[in-house]
């Protein structure tokens, strides 16, 4: 409080001059002092924080639930050709993309060495014929002197086992001969079905060995999109009969299409498991490498609510959402039951007709008053000014 000895306090020590000055200031001092005693007695008015939120009512109503998922166009079979001897490549005939026919030679080993092969199996060959022949007239000449008695029995009996193991021989070498000419052919890698070559995996000048992959082939006809489902739609997918594909270069058009394979493994990189869907025959324009969209369709029988994916809450305790409730939120636990395009379907928690936030979810907190964006005011005291610092 003010002491009324002040100003004596102060005008003690001063001569007479100074204190003629001394009451005009004083009093201007005591004055400042008593009205800032006096504000600090009272205590500023606290406004009540209204937040504003944007708000929809949730009707019930049956949706269909819906995932999409980008895949490629790839062909139904893709051979991974090898030449069946090992060798230099001599030759290559395609590049990447050409498009063969059955029976067209896409590559060429050094044939020599298999030549020579060929030549040494038909010497073995014509030598074992030689002795065939050999053996066999013998056999017919000693045959004819055992019936006119003058050899024994024992005799012809060695003729005729001679000659058979001549035939034998023979018949071995021609064996090795024709396996030799097979090898010598194998120096050409032919295409086998008509289609386009996708990948090219050696050059001119590379050493293969037989069976090595040196090229791809994909074969001409069906074309499946291969999608990667993540390991929590896997279930989901097996349900859903209805597909439908949209192309990136024609958006457009869609094209209707079945399930042909869901593999029972994930991928070890993407940790997703590759489904395969049939394009319809009379899919026009289709190029392999194509994006697609593919998207999996679940007729759902029961009544959901359907909400903005921007009102759902997601803490510890779950999935939850605001409902409105004369211009107080509550938070209220629900069960997701699916998605349909950007939306999400609630299964349980909410009702029809209930106020749901779908913006500000974040800024909120349990018995909060709001208002509604772009609705009418509940009651007089929900019409208060918004706190300072906020915008409608």
């Amino acid at each position: 409080m003010f002491n009324p000895n002040f100003k004596s306090l102060v005008t003690a020590n001063l001569n007479e001059s100074q204190r003629s000055v001394i009451p005009r200031s004083v009093s201007a001092v005591a004055l400042s002092l008593v009205v800032a005693l006096t504000g600090c007695s009272k205590q500023a008015e606290k406004s009540e924080d209204i937040r504003p939120v944007r708000a929809v009512v949730v009707k019930n109503g049956t949706t269909d639930t819906a995932i999409e998922l980008s895949g490629e166009v790839r062909p139904r079979i893709e051979s991974h050709l090898g030449f069946r001897v090992g060798g230099k490549i001599v030759s290559r005939k395609v590049e990447l993309g050409t498009v063969v026919k059955r029976g067209q030679v896409l590559m060429q080993l050094d044939p020599q060495d298999l030549a020579l092969a060929q030549a040494q199996a038909k010497a073995g060959l014509t030598a074992a014929e030689s002795n065939r022949d050999l053996a066999m007239a013998e056999l017919k000449r000693y045959q004819e002197l055992r019936a006119k008695n003058f050899v024994a029995a024992t005799v012809l009996d060695a003729k005729d086992v001679a000659y058979k193991a001549a035939q034998s021989s023979y018949e071995q070498a021609l064996a090795a001969y024709k396996n030799q000419s097979n090898q010598a052919s194998y120096a050409n890698l032919e295409s086998d079905v008509d289609g386009v070559v996708t990948s090219v995996d050696a050059e001119v000048g590379q050493v293969v060995a037989a069976g090595a992959p040196v090229i791809r082939v994909a074969q001409s006809g069906d074309m499946d999109v291969v999608v990667g489902v993540p390991e929590n739609k896997i279930n989901m997918i097996r349900q859903m009969s209805d597909i439908n594909v949209s192309l990136w270069a024609q958006p457009s058009k869609i094209l209707s299409a079945k399930l042909r394979e869901l593999s029972p493994i994930a991928d070890p990189a993407t940790r997703t498991y590759a489904a395969k869907v049939i394009l319809p025959p009379d899919a026009t324009d289709v190029r392999l490498g194509m994006t697609a969209t593919v998207t999996f369709v679940a007729r759902n029988p029961n009544q959901v609510i359907k909400v903005p994916m921007t009102a759902l809450l997601q803490s510890k305790a779950g999935t939850s959402v605001w409902v409105v409730n004369q211009g107080v939120v509550h938070q209220v636990p629900v069960q997701i039951a699916g998605a349909a395009g950007e939306d999400v379907l609630i299964a349980g928690g909410v009702s029809n007709g209930q106020t749901i936030v779908t913006a500000g979810v974040h800024f909120l907190k349990e018995g909060q008053r709001v208002t509604i964006l772009g609705a009418d005011p509940i009651s007089a005291d929900a019409v208060k000014a918004v706190a300072p610092g906020e915008s409608k």
